[in-house]
C-alpha cells in the first residue's frame, strides 16, 4: 500500500499472480475491513489509501470554454476501431490546472487501450505551451504508437494542426461540455490529483517529481486491463511492432 495500490488493486494484482495458489490471495474487501479494524486505527493504515479518506469524494474536471477552433474534426467521425479501443496508438488529451493566481499547469497524455500517461509541465496554460509539450511528448514515441489525439474545446488546442505537420497524428474534438468523451483522461487525471490536488502550485514541482509520479501511475495494476499495469501493456504493444 506504501505504493498507493488500492485494496482493489491489491487483490486483483495478488489473483493474476497467484492464480492456482488460494492462500496468497486476499479479498478486497478484508484488506478494507483489516485496514479500519478498530485495533488497527493507531497505524494510520487508511492514509496509505489512494484518496486518504473512508468516503471518496467524485473528482470535477477542469471547466472548458467554448472557442472556435481551425480545421477541427469532430469526435464523430473517429473510426469506429478506435472508439472501441482495437488499435493501439491513439491518446485522449487534457491539461490538469495548477494554482489560477500563477496560472500554470500539466498537460497530460493517454492511450486508450493500454491507459499509459504521458505528462509534461507547461508554464502557461495556452496553445504554444501545449503544443510545445505534445510535440515532446509524442516525439519520443515511435510513429505506430501515436497515430491520433482527441482533444476539448480549450483556447490551449489551437495549434493542433502542427501535429499533423509534423508527426502526421490526426486530431479529433469532443463535443462542448462532454468531457466523458474523453473519459480515459479524465480517469487518468484523478489518479494525478490524488498527489497533486486543485491549486497546488506547479512551480514547485519539477518534471522529474512529476516522472516519478508517473511512474508510480503507469506501474499500478489496473482492474481495467485485467489487474495488469499500463507500463506493461504498453510496453507488450511496442515490442509485438519491432
Amino acid at each position: 500500500m506504501g505504493l498507493g495500490w488500492s485494496p482493489e488493486q491489491i487483490s486483483g494484482r495478488l489473483k493474476r499472480k497467484h492464480p492456482l495458489v488460494k492462500s496468497r490471495i486476499v479479498g478486497m474487501e478484508t484488506i478494507y475491513r483489516y485496514i479500519y479494524d478498530p485495533v488497527n486505527l493507531d497505524d494510520h493504515l487508511w492514509e496509505y489509501l489512494p484518496r486518504g479518506q473512508k468516503k471518496r469524494k467524485k473528482q470535477k474536471g477542469r471547466s472548458v470554454h467554448k472557442s472556435h477552433i481551425e480545421a477541427r474534426i469532430s469526435i464523430s467521425k473517429r473510426l469506429a476501431k478506435v472508439n472501441k479501443r482495437r488499435e493501439f496508438g491513439h491518446f485522449e488529451g487534457d491539461t490538469v490546472e495548477g494554482r489560477r493566481s500563477v496560472g500554470d499547469g500539466i498537460h497530460t497524455e493517454v492511450e486508450r487501450v493500454s491507459r499509459m500517461l504521458f505528462a509534461k509541465k507547461v508554464n502557461r496554460i495556452n496553445s504554444e505551451e501545449t503544443i510545445k509539450a505534445q510535440t515532446d511528448l509524442f516525439s519520443s514515441l515511435p510513429a505506430f504508437a501515436r497515430k491520433s489525439v482527441t482533444l476539448d474545446n480549450g483556447r490551449e488546442n489551437h495549434l493542433h494542426m502542427q501535429l499533423n505537420k509534423i508527426l502526421n497524428m490526426k486530431t479529433y474534438f469532443c463535443h462542448s461540455y462532454a468531457s466523458y468523451e474523453r473519459g480515459t483522461n479524465e480517469n487518468t487525471n484523478g489518479l494525478l490529483r490524488r498527489y497533486l490536488p486543485k491549486q497546488t502550485d506547479f512551480s514547485t514541482l519539477t518534471q522529474e517529481e512529476l516522472d516519478e509520479i508517473v511512474s508510480e501511475i503507469n506501474n499500478r495494476p489496473r482492474k481495467v486491463l485485467k489487474y495488469q499495469t499500463a507500463q506493461e501493456v504498453f510496453t507488450s504493444y511496442c515490442s509485438d511492432s519491432t
